[in-house]
């Protein structure tokens, strides 16, 4: 809700108020994220609480460090940032050897500011901040397998631990076993709510692969819907059901909102060594241990993170797709974060028996 005084005025009435030179300058950046932090970059639609929280925090820091990293006398007015700021931080970055994807978020935030302030383009690729390919690219493949089964974790044991300590939590990792939740989507399940008839659904009769299907909305607002088609799944709901209070509930205690429950939930994993430094898992690593898992069953072979093999192209965009789709992703190529990168497959031997020293690549593949 705006300021009373605000009311009526427009950003650039309210900006003015502010002249460049008489108001501190994380004075006026206080007023723009007032004003513009609600909004996403790209999209007529707002952001979550958190990316709003994130923003918020990472703009005020930056400024700040413009004079305590980055070696300016002063701190400069938002409205007059230069490219000279934004090259000295990501040099400051590039020392604190930040991950690309934090780099990446960086400038993305900062792209939001110079839109707030009417300047689109003014932050500019990587690239032109000396940054190479290596330290702005988000690694987009998965190198090595994050599923517990990997690390040679009894999955089915340590969850009836956790449920035996705390059975909100452990039902959300029965969840997350069953159908590949993220945290987030199985704290929020409803397991009576959250369960409709396949008639509700809209998928095409040609498509029923269960009478009931879990409904699951994710990131951006996605809803998919997760058939009930074999007894894990069924199972994972029906403990779900016998955890929570009333038929409205979600999977997080009534008591608590969605902050604290998710503070428990993380609380309660490290509790049981569920992290990377004592075990090698993270409560995440289960669902890489599902999308792996559809991934094989519908390929007939492991993907790239667990083999050195190489799965027929035309199987292997197939199964991509569908774990994928299970996953709530709307790029097939977002798979690869749990799969790997597809391998190209070797010729077979020619007439003689010998292979002919050439692969057989799936089709977008470039060597």
């Amino acid at each position: 809700m705006r300021r009373q005084s605000w009311v009526g005025k427009t950003p650039q009435d309210i900006l003015a108020r502010h002249p460049a030179g008489q108001t501190p300058p994380l004075k006026v950046l206080e007023v723009f994220i007032e004003l513009f932090n609600t909004l996403h970059t790209s999209m007529a639609k707002t952001v979550s609480h958190k990316t709003r929280q994130e923003r918020a925090q990472f703009l005020r820091r930056f400024f700040r460090d413009l004079k305590m990293k980055a070696g300016f006398k002063t701190v400069p007015d938002p409205r007059n940032l230069g490219q000279k700021h934004i090259q000295a931080m990501v040099r400051v970055w590039q020392q604190e050897h930040l991950a690309p994807a934090t780099i990446q978020t960086y400038l993305s935030f900062l792209r939001g500011l110079a839109m707030w302030m009417g300047k689109h383009g003014f932050v500019r690729a990587p690239g032109h901040y000396g940054l190479s390919l290596d330290e702005y690219q988000r690694h987009e493949y998965a190198s090595r397998d994050k599923s517990w089964s990997a690390q040679g974790v009894d999955i089915d044991a340590l969850i009836n631990q956790v449920c035996e300590h705390d059975r909100h939590v452990g039902a959300s990792l029965r969840l997350i076993h069953a159908m590949g939740l993220r945290r987030k989507e199985s704290v929020l399940f409803r397991p009576f709510g959250s369960i409709v008839p396949f008639e509700d659904t809209g998928l095409p009769p040609d498509q029923q692969e269960a009478d009931r299907y879990a409904w699951v909305k994710g990131k951006g607002g996605r809803v998919r819907y997760i058939p009930l088609d074999r007894p894990s799944r069924v199972l994972a709901v029906e403990f779900a059901q016998g955890v929570v209070c009333s038929r409205d509930a979600h999977m997080g205690d009534p008591a608590h909102d969605l902050r604290r429950n998710l503070r428990r939930f993380d609380y309660v994993v490290a509790k049981f060594g569920i992290t990377v430094r004592e075990l090698g898992i993270t409560a995440h690593g289960l669902r890489h241990e599902v999308l792996i898992g559809h991934y094989q069953a519908l390929a007939g072979g492991p993907p790239p993170v667990r083999s050195d093999g190489a799965v027929a192209p035309e199987l292997d965009r197939a199964a991509r797709q569908a774990v994928a789709h299970l996953a709530g992703h709307a790029r097939p190529r977002a798979a690869g974060a749990y799969l790997g990168a597809a391998r190209p497959m070797k010729a077979p031997p020619d007439l003689d028996g010998h292979a002919d020293g050439e692969a057989v690549h799936p089709q977008g593949w470039q060597g």
